[in-house]
């Protein structure tokens, strides 16, 4: 195909920004690649993949040598890779924050989560938490929400969260969604998204290029991408889910082939 029309057609839309890292970003969870799959997985869609995050504590049951070449791996081809909040909160639970980022140091991960999904942290063990994990020199991605069934996000609590959260040094602020998508968060028992999300998207527009929305259901994609467009954040997208969330960016699926805005719409 002549390199020209190559071009256009690999981004019909136009408004893709694949040279800037701090717009789309697109965080798949990782829940037991093994070497060979993970090695497939990003000489085949690298490109297309900002963040891995090895899903819950999931990071300490792998043999060391397959840790290792994943970290390794991630590295090569300028992806970051990170365990799950629930490992973080393994940690703290137990009393062992500090070493437990200190072992990740040594480890070579350079980005850390800190969540409550499942534990409760004060305000200020939160922040110190932040703190103290940006000291260390990661880049810290934070979590709002709980992992509960039934639990719902809350805009005005979201809100004060992303404000404490980036004011403590944090980078972006998930929001959390499991890898189910459904009846947590922002998603009813169904996975689509509740009625009170305009009321949140309108809270959190200023921030938006600091929130991921954990998104795993493609229905969810498109509908934070008619909320936000192409470049919203996007996490806990499934390793084989990558192509097809890189093509509904750009407008190469039929569901996002006439893409606007919501917000544009109500202007």
């Amino acid at each position: 195909m002549h390199s020209e029309l190559n071009d256009f057609l690999r981004d019909p839309l136009g408004k893709r920004n694949i040279h800037k890292k701090e717009q789309g970003i697109t965080m798949i969870i990782d829940k037991g690649l093994g070497n060979h799959s993970f090695l497939d997985l990003v000489e085949t869609a690298g490109n297309y993949i900002d963040f891995i995050k090895l899903g819950f504590g999931t990071t300490a049951l792998y043999p060391e040598h397959i840790l290792e070449n994943k970290i390794g791996l991630a590295k090569k081809f300028g992806i970051d890779i990170y365990p799950g909040g629930t490992f973080f909160e393994v940690a703290f639970h137990q009393g062992k924050r500090e070493l437990y980022f200190e072992t990740l140091k040594q480890m070579g991960f350079n980005k850390i989560e800190i969540s409550d999904g499942t534990i409760e942290l004060t305000n200020r063990d939160r922040q110190r938490s932040i703190q103290q994990a940006k000291s260390l020199g990661f880049t810290v991605i934070t979590e709002y929400g709980k992992k509960a069934e039934g639990s719902v996000t809350d805009s005005e609590q979201l809100l004060y969260t992303i404000n404490a959260d980036l004011e403590a040094g944090a980078s972006f602020v998930i929001v959390e969604g499991r890898e189910s998508g459904e009846n947590v968060g922002i998603y009813d028992s169904e996975g689509k998204i509740q009625d009170h999300f305009p009321m949140i998207a309108r809270s959190i527009q200023p921030y938006i290029n600091q929130v991921i929305w954990e998104a795993p259901k493609k229905s969810q994609q498109v509908e934070l991408m008619n909320w936000f467009g192409p470049n919203v954040h996007l996490g806990n997208i499934a390793p084989d889910e990558i192509y097809s969330v890189e093509s509904l960016r750009r407008g190469l699926r039929s569901d996002t082939f006439f893409m606007n805005k919501k917000e544009e719409a109500n202007a």
